[in-house]
């Protein structure tokens, strides 16, 4: 009777276990948790962040090295406000620019990381809200604005206005785009070099007195008038 009483008490469990076993039986599982038999899993929740992290370094990276290759025989750099804009929008106004234009949506950290050390740096009060970047490839700075202001009437986007712009290293606010937009174009700056050839000595020497910009327009329009010359001789 002894041996069968201890072996009843080593086969059967106590109360105790059977009530601690219907415990953890009725335990909810956790569906987000890593059952600890399968340690070997963690290590993949650590390169996902790792992979992702090194793609967006590498997107920012190819967005700094476009800015900069934009900035490449750019004569002008504006900031627009891009808040509100729709898509069709957008693909209307890139339509509608001229090809020595283009337009470039980036964030404005990576933008001015392209832009230091460099004339364009002046631009860094733009560096807030949301802009959407206007590099101009030519020397006719408002025949280059005027599709956008054009674009801005016809749509009536009055808020959608420049938010400033850079040219020649000199930083323009939003009330002094204006004066960019009334620079004289190159045929017109010729022509005053002409009627100034052809004119008393007094319009020359007045042609002289302008200012810096409008004569450095005049002598490289005059240099390029020699050059095709002499490549037509």
């Amino acid at each position: 009777m002894e041996a069968t009483a201890s072996l009843l008490n080593i086969s059967l469990p106590s109360p105790t276990t059977r009530t601690q076993t219907r415990q953890f039986l009725n335990r909810p599982i956790n569906p987000f948790t890593i059952p600890s038999s399968r340690p070997h899993h963690h290590h993949h929740h650590h390169r996902i962040p790792s992979i992702r992290a090194a793609i967006s370094r590498t997107k920012k990276e190819e967005t700094v090295d476009t800015v900069r290759a934009q900035l490449e025989n750019c004569y002008l750099l504006a900031a627009i406000n891009y808040k509100g804009f729709t898509v069709k929008q957008f693909q209307d106004l890139r339509k509608s620019l001229p090809e020595t234009s283009t337009l470039l949506v980036a964030k404005n950290t990576l933008v001015y990381k392209a832009l230091e050390g460099t004339q364009w740096e002046t631009l860094k009060p733009c560096m807030k809200g949301m802009n959407v970047w206007l590099f101009v490839h030519s020397e006719e700075i408002p025949a280059a604005i005027k599709p956008y202001r054009d674009f801005q009437k016809e749509k009536k986007l009055d808020e959608n206005d420049f938010t400033g712009a850079v040219f020649e290293g000199k930083f323009y606010g939003p009330d002094e785009v204006k004066k960019l937009e009334t620079l004289p174009s190159r045929a017109e700056v010729y022509a005053t070099l002409l009627g100034s050839l052809q004119s008393p000595a007094s319009a020359l020497v007045s042609t002289l007195q302008a200012p810096a910009r409008e004569l450095l327009m005049v002598l490289k329009a005059h240099i390029k008038n020699l050059e095709e010359q002499a490549a037509a001789q």
